[in-house]
């Protein structure tokens, strides 16, 4: 059986946790913690860089810096998971999903300026795939309307738009470490602050509302609750496995590309004979291989193919159901627009096991069962 996803291990992150063990420093903001931060501050040039228990926790946190509240509106695709709609629900504010681009499955940044309103607070594009939005056009539109830009990257670690890292662009940057991320730390995240100004409200959530973070550098005598927040540090030990990971970036990276370039030339044929289609990479956006997708022509080739793959011992998968058609999205977003691309491409939609270590063999096998699904 070749599973779909496994999540990286490198070889150093038992030594680490060991340490974290024999320092009998479990929670949140050790030395690990404070090493994986400063290790995106300098490397992708966030301003600030604060690891959290989950992507999940990050975009709350992000919302909650917005000042999203009851009624306010927050743009976003519909092709997304979950947390991107939860994230504003639970500080009572509208989901505003619009369609997306058919060529890299993001948000149309053509049409997200129609759907601003008085009750905008922010613009969340999601770079899905590792591939970025258009930024500079959603930048532009933030910009004049007075609204925030909060990157979903959660698939984005190390991707960039022109010469700028993903999540470093718009006001906060949402990061995953979950386990099937390029980067792992099991469950994990991080928020990645651009402005100076926006530091110490971060910390002051991130810490259940308090000032503690200033306690602990010695800035104040005695820390109290000062704001709304939660509890979003994650363990050390969450932290140490991240870091071994952090020592080894290229070689995983390099390692997903090959497969990715593998998968491409291997199945390049079928999408010149019309009959899939392959992920498509704009010339100003870098990508991670985060993800590798075909496209088939409708919703039940996608199932015949998935049921023959998986009846072949394959592990691939579809992707998000849209948010709108979702009995939650219903009641509490709505769709701006003509859902022209959201439904029907994601019908198409099919993700094939991509993960750090699968073998050339292994990616070959799985070009050759595609190749002989559609020679049938």
């Amino acid at each position: 059986m070749l599973t779909f996803n496994l999540p990286p291990y490198v070889g150093d992150e038992l030594k680490y946790i060991e340490q974290v063990i024999k320092r009998r420093k479990l929670c949140g903001d050790g030395d690990f913690t404070k090493k994986c931060n400063k290790w995106f501050e300098d490397e992708l040039g966030t301003c600030k860089a604060l690891l959290t228990t989950s992507c999940t926790h990050a975009t709350e946190m992000a919302v909650l810096l917005s000042d999203v509240g009851e009624g306010d509106e927050v743009i976003m695709p519909s092709f997304a998971f979950v947390s991107a709609a939860d994230s504003v629900v639970l500080r009572g504010g509208v989901p505003v999903f619009v369609d997306i681009r058919p060529d890299t499955m993001n948000i149309d940044e053509k049409k997200i300026e129609d759907a601003v309103t008085d009750r905008t607070k922010a613009i969340m594009p999601i770079h899905y795939a590792g591939v970025s939005c258009e930024m500079d056009v959603i930048m532009d539109i933030a910009r004049r309307h007075d609204l925030k830009v909060i990157e979903d990257a959660a698939q984005a670690i190390t991707s960039k738009y022109k010469d700028k890292y993903c999540g470093t662009i718009g006001d906060y940057g949402c990061i995953s470490f979950h386990e099937t991320k390029n980067l792992s730390m099991g469950e994990g995240g991080a928020l990645f602050i651009r402005d100076e100004e926006n530091i110490e409200r971060a910390e002051i959530i991130r810490e259940k509302g308090t000032n503690r973070s200033k306690f602990f550098r010695g800035e104040i005598d005695k820390y109290t609750w000062v704001d709304v927040g939660s509890s979003y540090l994650p363990s050390e030990l969450n932290a140490a496995y991240l870091w071994g990971q952090l020592q080894c970036v290229d070689k995983i990276m390099q390692n997903r590309m090959r497969a990715w370039d593998q998968y491409y030339a291997g199945l390049k044929g079928l999408a010149d004979k019309e009959y899939i289609e392959l992920p498509c990479i704009p010339d100003e956006c870098t990508h991670n291989a985060h993800i590798f997708y075909i496209k088939c022509k409708d919703l039940e080739e996608r199932s015949r193919l998935l049921a023959f793959l998986k009846e072949k011992e394959i592990g691939a998968v579809f992707h998000y159901i849209p948010l709108h058609t979702a009995p939650a999205g219903t009641k509490f977003g709505r769709f701006h627009g003509e859902d022209e691309y959201t439904t029907k491409e994601s019908e198409r939609l099919l993700r094939l096991p991509m993960f750090y270590g699968i073998s050339e063999d292994e990616v070959n096998e799985v070009i050759d069962l595609i190749e002989g699904f559609y020679e049938r």
